[in-house]
């Protein structure tokens, strides 16, 4: 939300200072974003305005189609203009490497029936502002927002395995993987880390390419540094993608603007 907003300040000619996690009070409280005629405009943001409403993560498989090296420059250096480092891989025996990884969390995860109680409270076909539908955590559409058997399931079943064969192969058939990484482990390395985020699927969505995050392996401490040194990247990995060609995605459920924006 902080990254599109920045982009719309610059489309629609303002200037603007940020603050970030400007409360001694209020954790929550990430930014402050001031519109003045003495401050700062990136002017290669304001490009990125119209592939705002275009952008939308999926989980459905991309072509095999590599993604193009240019596009491949753009997303490290939009990464890099947010403070981050970020990392490609596109050779299939790394692509294969890192599928094992997110595989082998896969199954870790739903081993945990904390991890189970709480992804089951956001895929929930109950929930209507805001949480993540069904379909976006690749249960077919015929049971989406249908029955609360998606979240029965998921609360009381291991999944970890099936889940496990079905992340192996979109990894392993995704043309490229892409890591965001940063120096630090801390709350304005997470926000930027945020920012970088989007800065790179809107350079992606503005390309005519999609991606979707695969951050179990990043979530499994014991992982998370064999990720790093697969994606030969220092720092501590943040956010995992896979990128590529893929069918258009319906968006997730919005909380209304006025409940977060005041």
């Amino acid at each position: 939300a902080l990254l599109n907003l920045r982009v719309a300040l610059v489309h629609a000619g303002f200037a603007h200072m940020i603050g970030t996690f400007p409360s001694d009070v209020d954790p929550d409280l990430l930014a402050l974003v001031r519109v003045c005629d003495d401050g700062y405009a990136d002017a290669s943001l304001g490009a990125l305005f119209d592939a705002i409403p275009q952008r939308v993560t999926t989980r459905a498989p991309f072509a095999a189609d590599p993604v193009p090296g240019a596009l491949q420059r753009e997303l490290v250096e939009a990464g890099t203009a947010e403070g981050v480092d970020v990392g490609c891989v596109e050779s299939l025996a790394r692509r294969a490497q890192i599928a094992e990884l997110v595989a082998d969390a896969d199954r870790q995860q739903f081993a945990d029936p904390r991890f189970r109680r709480e992804l089951a409270s956001w895929v929930d076909p109950r929930r209507r502002v805001d949480g993540m539908p069904a379909f976006a955590a690749g249960v077919p559409a015929l049971l989406d927002y249908a029955t609360p058997i998606v979240t029965t399931a998921v609360r009381t079943f291991d999944l970890g395995h099936g889940l496990a064969a079905l992340h192996h192969q979109l990894v392993g058939a995704s043309p490229l993987l892409v890591c965001i990484a940063s120096a630090r482990d801390d709350r304005d390395a997470w926000l930027a880390a945020g920012q970088a985020l989007e800065r790179m699927l809107l350079v992606a969505a503005r390309a005519g390419y999609t991606a979707s995050y695969l951050n179990q392996p990043i979530e499994t401490a014991a992982l998370r540094k064999q990720l790093a040194h697969l994606f030969d990247l220092g720092g501590e990995p943040q956010l995992l993608l896979r990128v590529g060609r893929g069918p258009h995605a319906p968006h997730s459920p919005r909380r209304p603007l006025d409940e977060v924006v005041s």
